[in-house]
């Protein structure tokens, strides 16, 4: 068996660190051979619920689990972490809109980018899920400027994830037929499912699907999935926030299968015209914690112009939240 990892996990009381935690402890993410130490991270009025959470993974007798530790403290939470899941982030109230929403989180990330540059193993990578997560992830990256900035992720993989299920279901396939379904741009209701490169049980996506239906009903669904969740449950996705996350990670750690590319928001080199520096999901593929950018890909002019839209929609955040990018 390898030598534990150490996994900061923050906002790890709340409902998608909760769903999260168990599946870490129990291998899901990094392989049955690989021990973790779980570094959890909650604000203070949540620590006696983080205390009962860790009684509840110490009772499940994880054998992977060689350890927890629970903490208020950011410095403590990412001490010599290997891996990190941002989770923790102020939700959006009733009369909140979405710039007040990222100005709101904007120095929570300034904190915790600085504590990863400060504290973190120097192989750690990143995955922000908290919304919203691309400019949280920006923030972060720019507040911990001696990390790599190919280490800093932002989670769209819940958007791939929630795009195979509509396609499986519209065609009557398992969602494991459904490969290269890639999302660009940001983790809000512009980005976009490629469906153009997607396939179905190794038939182009198009050739099996009407046009009409992928530009109308499945971009709609897959783009207010969330919303449809909180009308139907009275609560936001936590479960499938917490299985999007360890896909993401678990990708980045072991690998995309040879011939298939999934879907990570990182930081734009200028690939497809996207802006350097925007922290912008791209297909990619990835192996052992590095991933490159899937290039070549055609892209017709619907495509194009929704990757602009949602480009153009990065930029505006990003311009919102310029002061904290110094």
């Amino acid at each position: 068996m390898n030598a534990p990892i150490r996994v900061a996990v923050t906002g790890a009381a709340g409902n998608i660190g909760y769903a999260m935690l168990f599946r870490l402890a129990s291998g899901d993410c990094y392989g049955k051979n690989q021990p973790i130490i779980l570094q959890c991270l909650e604000l203070t009025p949540g620590m006696k619920a983080l205390e009962g959470v860790a009684m509840e993974l110490q009772d499940s007798a994880f054998p992977l689990l060689h350890g927890i530790e629970i903490t208020d403290d950011a410095n403590v939470a990412f001490k010599g972490a290997n891996q990190a899941f941002l989770v923790g982030s102020r939700p959006r109230t009733k009369d909140m809109n979405r710039a007040d929403l990222i100005t709101a989180n904007g120095p929570i990330f300034v904190g915790q980018g600085k504590a990863i540059a400060a504290n973190a193993a120097s192989d750690v990578r990143v995955l922000v899920v908290g919304n919203p997560c691309n400019t949280n992830a920006l923030i972060a990256m720019h507040a911990g400027k001696a990390v790599p900035r190919d280490r800093w992720h932002a989670m769209t993989r819940l958007d791939e994830n929630r795009a195979k299920a509509q396609l499986a279901k519209k065609t009557g396939a398992l969602p494991g037929e459904v490969t290269n379904m890639a999302i660009w741009g940001n983790h809000s209701d512009t980005m976009f499912p490629d469906f153009n490169n997607a396939k179905v049980g190794g038939a182009s996506v198009p050739s099996v699907v009407d046009r009409a239906w992928l530009e109308g009903e499945f971009l709609k669904t897959v783009a207010t999935r969330g919303k449809a969740i909180i009308e139907a449950r009275g609560a936001s996705s936590a479960a499938s926030a917490a299985a999007a996350a360890i896909d993401h990670m678990a990708t980045l750690w072991n690998g995309t299968a040879p011939g298939e590319i999934s879907s990570m928001a990182v930081c734009s080199n200028g690939a497809y015209g996207v802006p350097e520096g925007l922290i912008f999901s791209f297909p990619v593929t990835a192996s052992a914690g590095n991933w490159s950018v899937v290039e070549g890909l055609e892209l017709d002019e619907f495509a194009r112009a929704r990757i602009a839209a949602t480009t153009a929609e990065l930029l505006s955040e990003r311009e919102t939240v310029k002061d904290l990018l110094a």
